[in-house]
Parts: C-alpha cells; sequence; structure tokens
C-alpha cells in the first residue's frame, strides 16, 4: 500500500435520500456487524490525510461510525446531489489548504487500497474509476483549483457528475472485479455482506 498523500482529502459522500432502501442513512446499515461507513473509512484513510463525510442533517448520527471526522453540510438548500457534496468537500480542502479531492460515495466499502494512487497517476487533472464495464464518476479524484467552476455549476442546476467532469477531460482508470461494489438496493447489500466475506 502507497503512503498517504498529504495533499488528498478523502470525502465520503453521504448525502444522498437512499429512497431505494427505504430511505435514512445507507452509510450507518450494519455490513458484518459494522457500519458500513466504518468500513469504508478503514479503507479510505491510509490513503489520504484527512477525512471528511459530505452529508445533510445532524452531523451526530455518525459519531459512532466515523468520531473526529468533520461532516460537511452541502452549500445548497434540497439535496441538490452528489455534486454538491463535491463542492463541500473542495471547500473544506481549500479552508486545510489541500490541492485534491478523493469523493467516494458512502455505500462504497469495497474501495481498493490503491484508488488514490492509480487516479492521481492518471494523465489529466480529473480522473474516475471504472471496473465491471462501468464507469463511477463518485469515485473520483479532482483538484481543488476547480471548485470555482463547480459551484457556478451547481448553482446553475448541473446535476450530473459525469457531465461535470466530462467538461474537464476526465481520465478514467479500471480496475479488474468490481470493487465499485455499491448498495443501491437491500439485495445489494446483501452482496455486498458476502464480498466482505
Amino acid at each position: 500500500m502507497d503512503a498517504p498523500d498529504p495533499s488528498i482529502l478523502g470525502v465520503v459522500l453521504a448525502g444522498g435520500l437512499a429512497r431505494r432502501m427505504g430511505g435514512g442513512d445507507k452509510t450507518l446499515l450494519p455490513l458484518k456487524g459494522r457500519p458500513m461507513l466504518s468500513i469504508l473509512m478503514e479503507r479510505l484513510a491510509p490513503q489520504v490525510s484527512a477525512l471528511a463525510i459530505s452529508a445533510n442533517g445532524d452531523p451526530a448520527r455518525f459519531a459512532g461510525a466515523a468520531p473526529g471526522v468533520a461532516v460537511l453540510a452541502d452549500p445548497l438548500p434540497g439535496f441538490p446531489g452528489p455534486l454538491a457534496g463535491i463542492l463541500a468537500g473542495m471547500d473544506h480542502a481549500a479552508s486545510l489548504g489541500m490541492g485534491w479531492v478523493l469523493s467516494v460515495p458512502g455505500d462504497t466499502p469495497l474501495i481498493p487500497p490503491d484508488l488514490a494512487s492509480r487516479l492521481r497517476g492518471a494523465a489529466a487533472p480529473v480522473a474516475c474509476a471504472a471496473s465491471a464495464g462501468r464507469v463511477h464518476p463518485p469515485v473520483a479524484l479532482l483538484p481543488v483549483s476547480l471548485r470555482g467552476d463547480l459551484r457556478d455549476s451547481v448553482v446553475a442546476g448541473e446535476g450530473k457528475v459525469s457531465r461535470w467532469m466530462g467538461r474537464h477531460g476526465c481520465a478514467v482508470v479500471e480496475w479488474a472485479g468490481d470493487p465499485f461494489l455499491n448498495a443501491n438496493t437491500p439485495e445489494e447489500l446483501a452482496a455486498l455482506e458476502r464480498a466482505l466475506g
């Protein structure tokens, strides 16, 4: 495993409404007897120098699963989507003097240990992950220098991560298998449980 990059803030995107899971915080659902968020944070922490959770509502709900981790509210009201969560992460990274944000959805606890290093090695300012024949735009490394452009896009109503990233020449980095398997349904949550062994 590579050493953590001191210029990268890891941001877990946990602000979704989880409608297909019946609502609530998917990241707090148990996997192997622990909150999914705890497993994800353990895998992400060695790759970055600081962590944050992008979510709306009461930050205290994450205290048990991620003690001491900053919980960031979306900069705009009304659940504007993952781009707003990435923007909140960029704003926080800028306040810490960091140059990059590594974003990961909160329901992807299988992220690989080389995620940050491989995305950082891509020959483009923006890089996102792909696996199993699918591109995963929210699993991305983005320079904080793009936050002004991202803010303008979010304020203008842009909701598609892939469309915004595409405007910036996003490099796609492929992984074998499906380390970005996520849980949008109870069946997918069961598949994650099996994948964790």
